[in-house]
């Protein structure tokens, strides 16, 4: 693949930097490069729809998306709209709302697909906007879109998202992962709706402004926030897209002014990035380098997950807390500091803990698959397995600690080489001591089974098959299978109908709409 570095900097004001050498406006030209995909990213995108449909069916009576799914049926749309999980095909809704309650849907259990590089992401949550918006301008006749389009959008935003990713990193300076997000969905609806470098380069800037924000969302007692923080950018990325086609514009340099993004939230002043993006006619494939969960948990827990697994099955002795002495899990610097006792959070221990906090607890999640041999996205969570006496006593013997080699690995370029395991030293009571490691999860392109679309289709059977009927699931599977040539009239089917009944047993919570 052919890529441009471009270097990215801080310019004061008298500098004058000029538009087309700001990192917004190269964004814009890739989005706005008419180049097509490969099959192999086509392959690839559909598989991802069908992942994220996956997660969002297991998640349709959750709090949050019932709370979000209400949000959106208070903005009904007549004429035009988008669909929302869940919720009849002839029903449509306001776009902007519809990406709202899709995307709190597909982010709810951690449980789609991930890059990680200098920053962290979860690029399927480009997904949703992509979807509302083209079923959208369809219904309005304001532009015919087909499946197609809908691919080269994805591809795009997937392709952005991870070429921001791998050169800026936000979590150091404590700032939210979706600021990389907003750009990226920007990018994307430009490429799907066909727009100029213009219009996309001033949505970029909005999307952006509008979406930076803190960590805290992911530090301490973690809430239900953490669902509704990349469907948040998401829908202001499809505000901001809307207002940049009726001619507004946004704050400018907004990466490189000296009052921007990079100077007061990032690396400051005299920082230097040098941001990879592709040259003019070379095919995004960004998305290849994005893998996906077996597990519904943080992306550093998969590895572990299918570790403890293994460790189940050949010392199963290790599951009695009364056997176990200690257990240090030897990782990278991400790891130990945002998931496991290096976060210093007494949450990460704590049995009454959320659900979302839980997700983000190694000692926590690597106990329960020792003990269990296994991870289920409800059963792994419930208050009663967390609070399991024996449970909380082999938690509580679970310490992790950076190691500079596997951290090493986890921020290396080579995607042969790149890991986000480690290696668990288990010493037991008898004195005696087991050691084992695992670079990468099991569902890596790279693991002991890769996830192929066979499994893509397998997870959405799983999770889809108690809350869908089974003329439903197969009806899915087979328009999100042609998703490359669906026609404008087709995009609409590109949702899941829940089971009759099912979305009636939970009442909609009132608020202002």
């Amino acid at each position: 693949m052919l890529v441009r570095q471009h270097d990215v900097r801080v310019y004061k004001s008298e500098e004058n930097l000029a538009r087309k050498d700001q990192l917004a406006w190269k964004i814009a030209e890739v989005a706005a490069d008419p180049v097509e995909v490969s099959q192999e990213v086509t392959d690839e995108v559909i598989n991802r729809v069908i992942d994220n449909a996956s997660v969002a069916a297991a998640s349709l009576l959750r709090a949050p998306i019932v709370s979000a799914r209400a949000q959106a049926k208070a903005h009904p749309f007549t004429r035009g709209g988008s669909t929302v999980f869940g919720l009849p095909i002839p029903k449509r809704y306001s776009p902007e709302w519809a990406t709202w309650a899709n995307g709190v849907a597909v982010r709810e259990l951690d449980y789609h697909d991930t890059f990680l590089a200098a920053e962290y992401s979860h690029p399927g949550d480009n997904i949703p906007a992509m979807i509302a918006v083209a079923q959208h301008v369809t219904g309005t006749r304001s532009a015919q879109v087909s499946g197609h389009d809908v691919v080269r959008g994805i591809a795009t935003g997937y392709e952005i998202q991870v070429d921001l990713v791998r050169a800026i990193s936000l979590h150091k300076h404590k700032i939210d992962h979706v600021a990389h997000l907003g750009p990226s969905i920007a990018a994307g609806l430009g490429t799907l709706l066909h727009l100029d470098p213009e219009v996309i380069f001033q949505a970029i800037g909005q999307a952006l402004h509008t979406t930076t924000a803190t960590r805290q969302s992911r530090k301490g007692q973690i809430s239900t926030w953490k669902a509704h923080a990349p469907a948040f950018a998401a829908k202001m990325a499809v505000e901001a897209v809307d207002r940049a086609m009726r001619g507004q514009t946004s704050p400018e340099p907004i990466y490189e002014g000296e009052d921007g993004v990079i100077a007061w939230m990032l690396d400051g002043p005299d920082a230097h990035y040098s941001v990879p993006l592709p040259e003019r006619g070379e095919v995004k494939r960004g998305i290849l380098d994005t893998y996906t969960k077996e597990h519904s948990a943080e992306y550093q827990a998969q590895a572990w997950i299918d570790l403890a697994r293994k460790l189940h099955n050949e010392h199963p002795e290790l599951a009695n807390p009364a056997n176990v002495k200690s257990i240090v899990l030897h990782t990278s610097h991400h790891t130990h500091y945002v998931i496991g006792s290096g976060a210093n959070d007494p949450q990460k221990y704590d049995p009454t803990a959320s659900r979302e906090t839980l997700d983000h607890s190694i000692p926590y999640i690597f106990a329960v698959a020792l003990q269990d041999g296994r991870w289920h996205h409800v059963d792994s969570y419930a208050p009663e397995r967390a609070g399991r006496p024996d449970t909380v006593q082999l938690w509580h013997k679970i310490t992790t600690e950076e190691d500079a080699e596997w951290t090493r690995r986890y921020h290396s370029i080579d995607p042969d080489e790149k890991a986000f395991g480690g290696r668990a030293e288990i010493e037991l009571a008898d004195g005696s001591h087991i050691t084992a490691e695992i670079a990468v999860a099991d569902a890596h392109p790279l693991g002991a089974r890769p996830f192929q679309r066979e499994n893509y289709i397998q997870k959405f059977k799983t999770l889809a098959e108690p809350v869908l009927e089974p003329s439903e699931i197969e009806r899915f599977l087979d328009v999100a299978q042609r998703l490359d040539t669906l026609t404008a009239d087709e995009l609409g089917e590109l949702t899941i109908v829940a089971r009759p009944g099912l979305l009636e047993s939970v009442n909609d919570p009132k608020g202002i709409f």
